[in-house]
């Protein structure tokens, strides 16, 4: 996810958290992970309490962290909830 981020793989992750999270108002809550979408649903954003991904329309995207730390604890988050559920 470092330079090039699977679409695919951003997606999966995305309606796993949306199918066994816990719904929040607008939001779906799964081990630490948060997902939810704009108001018209063409950005998508997956964030935990220090990492925000925001992935939008033709694949464009934007992470927001302070550290490397944060983004790897946040990869192994994501990669988690892909093999688990």
């Amino acid at each position: 996810m470092k330079n090039e981020l699977d679409s695919k793989f951003v997606l999966r992750v995305f309606e796993k958290i949306r199918q066994h999270g816990e719904k929040q108002g607008d939001k779906y809550v799964l081990n630490g992970v948060t997902a939810f979408t704009d108001l018209d649903g063409y950005t998508l954003f997956i964030e935990d309490a220090t990492v925000k991904l925001q992935f939008g329309f033709h694949n464009q995207y934007n992470f927001d962290y302070q550290s490397q730390a944060q983004f790897e604890s946040f990869e192994k988050k994501l990669r988690q909830i892909d093999r688990e559920t």
